[in-house]
């Protein structure tokens, strides 16, 4: 597995004196939809959240063994979090737009970074609309309020604005959860395109969206990683029972 983008090893996360992550070692190949499936409370979303450190804002939280970006474990010593938190980003379940101009939104986070220059900022936010597919729709209302758009345009100005910045891997913690089933086919479209040039790592309740769109897929279950592998593996041949029962439907 040399097209390791990022992996976890011997991963543990505490919030306080609960043991949320339990071992976790997790290989996230490059250019490839990598899928978390697993009950409610299980550790997937605070899972995907320590691979940028957004954990870290909230108090109390421990996190013990690596996980590596390219060679480099982010948990290390005087880690420029703001420059990993770049590279690895983040789009939430519930979209959330700022109540600012479309434009405002997408160039938000090129501003926080310096970029003052009009014409670039232009050009990357032209370019990020239309990587997230939602160009044709809003290129005549860069300043209207974001705030305007349906549901599922809203979630797809907050991808735009995640790779305006040009992450290298894109997290999506149930990013169609939220939206209807017009809205959720192009968010899976969507995700289809951007693997191409983004490793992408999606938090699904899902089952179908998980066999739809990954192409590999973690079990997580109690903040234990239960098995992992090819995502038609997973789904057709778990080797393990509680996979087989979870990916059923007999819980969860």
């Amino acid at each position: 597995m040399n097209n390791l983008k990022m992996y976890t090893k011997g991963l543990n996360f505490y919030y306080g004196d609960f043991h949320a992550l339990i071992d976790i070692d997790l290989p996230i190949e490059a250019n490839k939809v990598t899928a978390l499936i697993g009950p409610s409370g299980c550790g997937k979303s605070t899972f995907l959240r320590t691979l940028n450190r957004m954990n870290d804002i909230i108090p109390g939280t421990k996190v013990e063994g690596k996980v590596v970006l390219d060679d480099f474990n982010i948990y290390q010593k005087n880690t420029d979090i703001v420059d990993i938190r770049r590279r690895v980003g983040l789009v939430f379940q519930e979209s959330n737009p700022f109540p600012k101009s479309l434009f405002d939104n997408v160039a938000y986070g090129l501003r926080i970074n310096g970029e003052r220059n009009r014409v670039i900022l232009r050009e990357r936010v032209e370019e990020s609309l239309k990587s997230a597919a939602i160009w044709e729709e809003v290129k005549d209302r860069l300043d209207d309020s974001a705030i305007d758009l349906s549901g599922g345009q809203q979630q797809r100005l907050c991808i735009a604005r995640a790779l305006a910045v040009k992450p290298e891997v894109l997290l999506m913690d149930e990013p169609a959860s939220a939206l209807d089933p017009i809205a959720t086919q192009k968010i899976e479209e969507l995700i289809f395109q951007l693997k191409k040039d983004y490793t992408i790592v999606i938090v699904t309740h899902n089952m179908q969206q998980a066999a739809r769109i990954s192409d590999k897929t973690g079990f997580f279950y109690l903040g234990k990683l239960i098995e992992f592998g090819e995502t038609d593996q997973i789904f057709t041949n778990p080797r393990l029972k509680k996979t087989e029962d979870y990916v059923t439907g007999r819980f969860g």
